[in-house]
């Protein structure tokens, strides 16, 4: 433990102490750098566990700002980060500064799209997926196989969760398990079914467990199932998918066809869980000038504006514009009529 002090030797004393772990290892973590993409329920919990255990850099990476309904299962945040109208991505790392201020973190107001995703993955040991929807959990593993980058896929849902563990060349890829995006109001959402926090917290330990064991080289521990849990029925499985026992034909780790990533595959909007919004993504990178789109809206409507995004309010609408030409509609689930207020205010 050349590299830790005192300080550090006392804040991580019990981690070290787990055989598994170690000096040794507890010198890996601080060397490991984690992305986190969304930092929701399972990005909250995961971005406190992995602060807590001493990850050297966590990058936090999220594309929604905070409202009164996140605070029944998002750890993180508090009263006063929804009324600062703060992106999550900088409320999460405001906390984890106050958490444990011996590590780096990064926050990144965006969403995860073809454009940025390998740029974004490129220099972190490994992802952890705390999204919540399947298009950007596939854009997200055509990334990782193509790059050999680890990630750990976990969803939540309500008192349901599942996780698996990606490690290309080795295991199953998320293609190999779910061949296609289910249809749009095929499966429930958080809207309609709710979640507990207590499958939330679940999920996020085992991720964060799965981690842990990846960057500190414990690689005979990890996990080679998908694991499902449900709270409230009592039930518990690991479900062997072996990577030579289930599809040899995976479009992904075994054909390298990588659609999603390749933008052959994916759409421009995306109707968000548990929200009534749809959010309205360019089709290239662009940088907003927030400020005068700012003085020009309020023209037309309500405007309320901070450094990280414009919150314009009109005709019982709400658009929330992010610097990189994101918007976020609420007021609809129609695609057709965000994509039109979206073009009419913003462009595009």
């Amino acid at each position: 433990m050349t590299n830790f002090g005192l300080e550090e030797r006392e804040r991580y004393a019990r981690q070290m102490a787990f055989s598994e772990i170690g000096p040794a290892g507890q010198e890996k973590l601080a060397q490991s750098r984690v992305m986190i993409l969304g930092c929701g329920g399972l990005g909250a919990a995961s971005a406190s566990i992995l602060a807590r255990a001493g990850i050297g850099y966590l990058r936090l990476v999220d594309r929604d700002f905070l409202e009164l309904n996140n605070l029944q299962r998002q750890l993180l945040y508090e009263e006063h980060d929804v009324k600062e109208g703060l992106p999550k991505a900088i409320a999460a790392q405001r906390r984890i500064q106050q958490i444990n201020s011996t590590i780096m973190t990064e926050a990144i107001v965006a969403d995860v799209n073809r454009f940025n995703i390998e740029r974004l993955i490129g220099d972190v040991d490994l992802v952890i997926d705390a999204t919540d929807n399947f298009e950007t959990r596939f854009l997200l593993n055509d990334a990782c196989v193509k790059h050999g980058r680890p990630w750990i896929y976990g969803a939540a849902i309500e008192s349901y969760g599942l996780t698996m563990t990606i490690i290309p060349g080795e295991t199953a890829c998320l293609r190999c398990v779910m061949d296609k995006i289910p249809e749009p109001g095929s499966v429930p959402t958080c809207e309609t079914v709710g979640v507990l926090a207590a499958i939330v917290v679940v999920i996020a330990a085992i991720q964060c467990a799965e981690a842990m064991k990846i960057v500190t080289g414990n690689r005979a521990a990890i996990n080679r199932h998908l694991i499902s849990i449900d709270l409230w029925q009592n039930s518990y499985q690991a479900i062997d998918i072996a990577k030579e026992k289930i599809q040899k034909n995976c479009p992904v780790c075994n054909q390298r066809w990588f659609d999603y990533l390749n933008g052959k595959r994916g759409s421009a909007y995306t109707t968000l869980c548990g929200r009534n919004a749809v959010q309205i993504l360019p089709f290239q990178e662009t940088q907003l000038d927030l400020a005068r789109l700012a003085i020009q809206l309020a023209e037309l409507g309500i405007v309320k504006a901070n450094e990280y995004l414009i919150r314009f309010e009109i005709d019982g609408y709400e658009l929330s514009i992010f610097p990189d030409g994101r918007a976020i509609v609420k007021g609809t689930t129609d695609t057709a009529i965000a994509r039109s207020l979206y073009s009419r205010y913003v462009g595009n």
